[in-house]
């Protein structure tokens, strides 16, 4: 990565001060972690290890101007001398310390203590990704996510959030642990048939993570919970097995604008996508009309792979992260379809329907 020094302009503090005044995008080269201890507010992050494989996605026009500092000026200037060699043509390192920067002036982000030195620890591996960071997590340890069902799908998806620091969970199930389900349902044990699911799970997941709070609805979703049953969360999971209860579902859910990560399972066949009430189509818009029960056969007739609804969950819950983060792309619109058989996924558009009664245009928004 060297490069001969005339090609090269390194500036102090006080002149990165300058620069910056005058419109240079500045990079950090720092590593995440350091990046989260404090930065300059209008930085972006480009950690130097990262330079060849994002530097044109990060910064397209190499004619732009480019400040590049890291926390004494020795990355910043291997990464300046890269970025020379790969065609940029306005390249600054500032050969000073943050220290420096802050003492002059300069603009600073200091770290808001929002997560405890326990829960640190606990999610340093995510909080270590830019998308995430400790903002990210504390929007996590505030959410509030309801599961509909804690069967099949309902297992891995609230594994996985209690694990990652979901602040709350709701379990919505009547049903008690049967042996036929441990196959598939990795929440329960075999020392717990004949126990309600919500509370085999409640206790897997305390025992997971302590911190995640678990709170059980032990009633079958009906017309006239379903309303009281979603109105205190932030995204709903649906992990059920009967077309009566996603549209009651759907139908609650768009009247008070729940988004709802739908999954389901037949055989060796899996199904994932995300309502967002009104940005994009709802469960009636995909499904008009209720097909008849021997083309949609529950699993406990139909038979399921015992590791499919794992794969489908894990999705579920990735689903999950992102609407509560508020970060990348979900499913809302597509479709996404795994065949276990083939080991193959596709996908399909799915377009809201402008005379769906439940969020078409004539419905109230």
């Amino acid at each position: 990565m060297s490069t001969p020094a005339t090609q090269l302009r390194e500036v102090s503090a006080e002149g990165a001060l300058d620069l910056a005044s005058q419109g240079y995008r500045i990079l950090d080269v720092r590593e995440p972690v350091e990046w989260n201890a404090g930065h300059i507010p209008d930085a972006t992050l480009l950690p130097l290890a990262d330079l060849p494989a994002r530097a044109a996605e990060v910064v397209p026009d190499k004619n732009a101007p480019l400040l590049v500092h890291c926390a004494v000026g020795a990355r910043s200037l291997r990464a300046a001398a890269w970025l020379i060699q790969n065609g940029y043509r306005d390249v600054v390192s500032m050969r000073a310390s943050l220290r420096d920067w802050r003492q002059l002036g300069g603009a600073w982000e200091a770290p808001q203590e929002l997560l405890t030195p326990a829960q640190q620890l606990r999610y340093s591996r995510q909080v270590l990704i830019p998308e995430i960071g400790q903002a990210g997590q504390r929007k996590l340890l505030d959410s509030r996510v309801l599961l509909i069902g804690a069967g099949g799908l309902g297992s891995p998806v609230a594994l996985y959030l209690a694990a990652s620091g979901i602040g709350t969970l709701g379990l919505v199930d009547d049903d008690v642990v049967d042996e036929s389900n441990l196959q598939r349902q990795v929440l329960h044990t075999s020392d717990r048939v004949g126990m309600p699911k919500t509370e085999s799970a409640r206790l897997t997941l305390n025992a997971l993570n302590p911190e995640t709070r678990v709170k059980e609805h032990r009633e079958r979703l009906t017309s006239e919970n379903v309303e009281r049953l979603i109105a205190d969360y932030d995204v709903i999971v649906d992990g059920t097995d009967n077309f009566d209860t996603r549209y009651l579902l759907n139908d609650a859910a768009v009247r008070l604008r729940k988004p709802v990560v739908h999954g389901s399972i037949y055989r060796w066949d899996g199904q994932v996508t995300t309502f967002v009430p009104f940005a994009g189509p709802c469960y009636r818009c995909m499904y008009p009309t209720q097909p008849p029960d021997e083309l949609a056969p529950a699993c406990a007739v139909a038979g399921v792979l015992g590791v499919l609804p794992g794969i489908v969950g894990l999705i579920q819950a990735n689903e999950v992260f992102k609407l509560v983060l508020g970060v990348g792309e979900t499913l809302a619109g597509r479709l996404l379809m795994f065949d276990a058989m083939s080991t193959e996924f596709s996908e399909v558009k799915v377009w809201r329907d402008p005379a769906c009664p439940a969020c078409g245009e004539g419905a109230q928004q």
